[in-house]
């Protein structure tokens, strides 16, 4: 990644597509992976993704596009995952090609489901990826802001900073800034947990908790957080930072929020099911609840935030009698 070499995209969402925009900026070529024949052709004759951020516009010339996830990998250097956490391994499933001297960048905010490790330890010991190779992207980041170019600060996380710094130097313009951190674990469990505290979040605005409420249960998430971080993966970092509080706020607070808009949902009175069929994206953090629940099974970390949504999403327990007793615990 000192050189990034040939950059391709895998997966087809809006985050991926707000991806592929800032990437192709710089390099004027990408291979693109995408599941579906259909959406291809569709992008191609359309210009845009046909599902997604519709209004973010390619030069379709600039882009290799392919179904064939083995064609991609093998043409291809430096691999950007950006697929819901939940479905990795369902693409990874098709791959006959080996990923060791690819390099890997995680931009999935999410566990992997039924392993509970977060991505890059994913790629590490299931596809034998070395942790030099393998960088995530973190920080408050929507992708709908990103494609309309607000000015946005992402993190790039890798044990090698110098191939950190290679990948940040591709995505950076006028409106996208970056920097670099070795934290890669640290800010991936971040990325996890934040979507826990913003479905909490949105539980509470549904349920007409006010702002006053939502700032004090949000510097207890942070507090949450920061307990965690330590015990799993004890590290410098200071989670004041905007790659671990900044993205905790941004999906705590936003419209843009999917985590945020499906604990509201929650909140007034929606089922889960229900909350989810309405939802039409995924919202990362009811998977990222069992998982991180599972996880603190053993590390045993006092996270009374996360015990209080994953009672509610998986015990099927009241929000009206799970909320007022976390409340009680908030400071």
């Amino acid at each position: 990644m000192h050189n990034c070499g040939k950059i391709a995209i895998i997966g087809g969402g809006s985050w991926a597509t707000a991806i592929a925009k800032i990437v192709i900026r710089h390099t004027h070529h990408i291979g693109w992976y995408m599941r579906r024949d259909d959406r291809i052709a569709e992008f191609k004759r359309l210009g845009h993704n046909p599902a997604y951020l519709m209004a973010a516009h390619f030069n379709v010339e600039e882009v290799d596009f392919s179904s064939d996830i083995n064609r991609i990998v093998d043409d291809y250097d430096t691999l950007v995952f950006v697929t819901p956490s939940p479905y990795l391994k369902n693409h990874l499933k098709k791959l006959t090609t080996s990923l060791r001297d690819k390099n890997i960048v995680s931009a999935i905010k999410g566990i992997v489901p039924d392993e509970n490790i977060v991505v890059s330890e994913y790629f590490h010991q299931v596809w034998d990826v070395p942790y030099d190779r393998i960088a995530c992207i973190g920080g408050p980041s929507h992708s709908e802001e990103v494609a309309m170019e607000r000015l946005s600060y992402l993190t790039i996380g890798c044990s090698d900073i110098a191939k950190a710094q290679a990948f940040a130097d591709i995505i950076s313009s006028e409106f996208i800034k970056t920097k670099t951190s070795t934290d890669i674990i640290g800010i991936e469990y971040a990325a996890v947990l934040k979507n826990v505290y913003a479905i909490a979040a949105g539980i509470c605005h549904g349920m007409k908790y006010g702002d006053n409420f939502l700032a004090v249960l949000i510097a207890n998430a942070a507090q949450e957080m920061g307990r965690f971080l330590k015990a799993a993966y004890p590290a410098q970092r200071c989670v004041d930072d905007s790659a671990y509080i900044g993205d905790l706020l941004v999906t705590c607070y936003s419209n843009f929020s999917r985590n945020r808009t499906f604990g509201t949902m929650i909140g007034k009175g929606y089922s889960v099911k229900s909350a989810q069929i309405e939802m039409e994206m995924v919202a990362e953090g009811y998977y990222g609840t069992k998982c991180m629940k599972e996880i603190n099974g053993h590390m045993r970390v006092d996270m009374p935030i996360l015990d209080a949504v994953y009672s509610i999403l998986y015990e099927r327990q009241g929000a009206s009698l799970v909320i007022p007793q976390l409340a009680n615990r908030l400071q």
